[in-house]
This record gives structure tokens, C-alpha cells and sequence, in this order.
């Protein structure tokens, strides 16, 4: 078979954390795990990343290991019962305190959230199938309208599309979870909701206080991060298209342009780049992708991505080692079919025309207005 050039994150969780399926996704592809510290703990972590190290030795395959921060995401606090019901017109309070949520009311993982919205802002819960707008405000708690309901359950990411908040790009938590990464080895770190090369700078100044030299990946899911992308790309070793969250205060259309444009300027800068999430979705609970989803890879590999990765669909899915295997199929046919140029443009079959090709791409690539 090919040897494939792209590599493959999967994400660790419920469905893939055992001894065994560790090992039957490293032999189905899996170059690089992912643990997400938005969950679990240090000590659960701990043992699945001496798991992989394991593993890795014994069957002599390189897997790298990714620690993924989970940096200022605003979430939804606990719940009485675990959920509750959003209606469409009904008024809904997010408030500061610390309290256990119940029908009209719930808390939020972050206080500073009164301060930063008003009358009109909207709320977009649970990757934006939820929506709020807010009617008013007092010390602690948003007076909202339910403009789009469904089922809210706790610990659920909250959006505050166009806002921007003051909540640190790296919180108490991560610093917390960043010394016990380094402290077990991990290869790569990526940080969360880079709004600017800063966030990237401070977790550089991070590490070096904790006298690590980690690659940093920056993933890029706030609308800001895309207005100063060439100074993120600069500060750090590649970034992240991280769909999901961008694709909740960045609208759908937009979403597959912004992919291309990130894919193309890390490409010119000698960055890595990872395209991520909802690759392949519906093997979640599907043993086989969608062709749209089939496309969605295909094409993320023929814009240049180096690595593809997958969330859910190896952490909670019923099918991890299936996908991987998938993930590779598709990777490996879209390799055979790349053009290295990236364009299909006919030869030229004159002299002058591949003169005037060629002074064209040259002024492309080196940024001149003329030669």
C-alpha cells in the first residue's frame, strides 16, 4: 500500500482511552493522540499518555502525544437533573452566581460575562444550536429571550459572537494542566481561542518558565484570530482549523473560505497546519462517512493541510478504529490525485506563454506588484 503523508490526530476518550483500542488505532493510522483536558483529569490523562508511550514502543511506531488546553471557553454551569428546556419566547437567566441551574435560570463558567454584553447581544450555546438574545441586565444576572430553544445540558460552550470578552487567553486551569503535561512529556501543546499572537507569546513565556521547549499550536476559532493571522502564524509552529467553534460565530458560508485562505497562508509560511472537526461526523455512530464528508477531507488535504483530525469520532464514537482506517483510504487516494503546483492549468505550448507563466507565479510567490 502507499505510504501516506498526512498525518492523523485522534482524540482520546471514553471509546478509545483502553490498552487495546490504543493499539488498534496506532495500527490503523493514528500518528498523533489528542488529549483533551477539557475533561478528565491529570491523573486519567497521565495514564492513557503512558498507555500510548507504551504501546508505541513495543509496537516501534512513532505516535506523538498532543496536549490540547482548554484555554477561556465559557461554558454553562451544572444543572438540577443534569438538563433542562429552552423555549423558543420564553425569557432565561444566565447569572454570575454560583448556583445549581433549574428551569429559568442557569450559571456560567464566567462572571466577567455581565460586564461584557448588552441589551441586543446574542448568546449561542451548545456549538450555536441554542440562541439568546439579551433583554437587560444587573449586577449578576442577563435578563435573555429564547430565540432559538432545544435541550440545554450542563458544561456546555457558550459563544458571544462579536464581543470581545476580558477573560485571559490562558486561565488558572490551563497553567494548571500545562505543568502536568510537561511533567508527562507531551509533544505538541495546542492553546485555545487565540484572539492574537499575544496569547501565543504568553504561553511561550509559559513554558519557558517551566523550561520546556514545546511546539505551540495555535487554534484558530475566534473571528479576530483570522484579522491577525500572519502575526499568530509568525509567533507559533503551526495553527489549527478548528471549524467547530469558529464555524458557531462565523457564519456557514463563510467557514469554507476562511479554511482555504488559513490552509494557504500557513502553507507560504512553512507552518504546520491541522484542519479539525466533524471531519468524518457521522461514523460517529455510522460505520461509513457521508460523500460529502469523503469530499470534506479529500479536499482539505488537496488545499495543502498536513494533518487531518478527528474529535469525536474516535473519543466517543462507536466506529474509532473504522474511521481511522477511512481517514486514511481517503487521505491516501486524495495523495495519489495532488498536483504539487495545486493548480490544473493546460501546458503551455509556446515559448512566451511559459515565460509569462513563469513571471507570473514568481510575482505570486515572492509578493511583487511588477517584474
Amino acid at each position: 500500500m502507499k505510504q501516506r503523508k498526512t498525518k492523523i490526530v485522534c482524540t482520546i476518550g471514553p471509546a478509545s482511552s483502553s490498552r487495546k483500542m490504543l493499539k488498534k488505532l496506532i495500527l490503523a493510522g493514528m500518528n498523533v493522540a489528542r488529549l483533551n483536558f477539557s475533561h478528565g483529569t491529570h491523573e486519567e490523562h497521565r495514564k492513557v499518555f503512558e498507555r500510548i508511550r507504551s504501546l508505541a514502543k513495543s509496537l516501534n511506531r512513532p505516535v506523538g502525544v498532543m496536549q490540547d488546553l482548554q484555554g477561556p471557553k465559557i461554558r454553562t454551569g451544572k444543572i438540577k437533573g443534569g438538563s433542562l428546556v429552552l423555549k423558543a419566547g420564553e425569557e432565561f437567566v444566565i447569572t454570575s452566581r454560583r448556583i445549581l441551574g433549574e428551569p429559568g435560570i442557569v450559571s456560567t463558567t464566567y462572571g466577567g460575562i455581565i460586564k461584557d454584553l448588552d441589551k441586543g447581544h446574542a448568546i449561542l450555546i451548545d456549538d450555536g444550536l441554542m440562541e439568546l438574545k439579551v433583554l437587560g441586565k444587573n449586577k449578576t444576572n442577563l435578563t435573555c429571550k429564547v430565540v432559538t430553544g432545544g435541550i440545554l445540558h450542563e458544561s456546555k460552550g457558550i459563544n458571544l459572537p462579536g464581543v470581545k470578552t476580558r477573560i485571559p487567553s490562558l486561565t488558572k486551569k490551563d497553567k494548571e494542566d500545562l505543568r502536568a503535561g510537561i511533567e508527562m512529556g507531551i509533544d505538541y501543546v495546542a492553546i485555545s481561542f487565540v484572539r492574537s499572537a499575544k496569547d501565543v507569546k504568553s504561553l511561550k513565556r509559559e513554558l519557558k518558565r517551566l523550561g520546556a521547549d514545546v511546539p505551540v499550536i495555535a487554534k484558530i476559532e475566534k473571528p479576530q484570530a483570522l484579522e491577525e493571522l500572519d502575526e499568530i502564524l509568525d509567533a507559533c509552529e503551526g495553527i489549527m482549523v478548528a471549524r467547530g467553534d469558529l464555524g458557531v460565530e462565523l457564519s456557514p458560508e463563510k467557514v469554507p473560505i476562511a479554511q482555504k485562505m488559513m490552509i494557504r497562508k500557513a502553507n507560504l509560511k512553512r507552518k504546520l497546519v491541522i484542519t479539525a472537526t466533524q471531519m468524518l461526523e457521522s461514523m460517529t455512530e455510522h460505520p461509513i462517512p457521508t460523500r460529502a464528508e469523503a469530499s470534506d477531507v479529500a479536499n482539505a488535504i488537496l488545499d495543502g493541510t498536513d494533518v487531518v483530525m478527528l474529535s469525536g469520532e474516535t473519543s466517543v464514537g462507536r466506529y474509532p478504529v473504522k474511521t481511522v482506517q477511512m481517514m486514511e483510504r481517503i487521505a491516501i487516494q486524495a495523495e495519489t490525485d495532488y498536483s504539487a503546483e495545486g493548480h490544473s492549468y493546460p501546458k503551455t505550448s509556446s515559448f512566451p506563454d511559459a515565460i509569462s507563466e513563469s513571471a507570473c507565479l514568481a510575482a505570486e510567490n515572492l509578493g511583487l506588484k511588477s517584474i
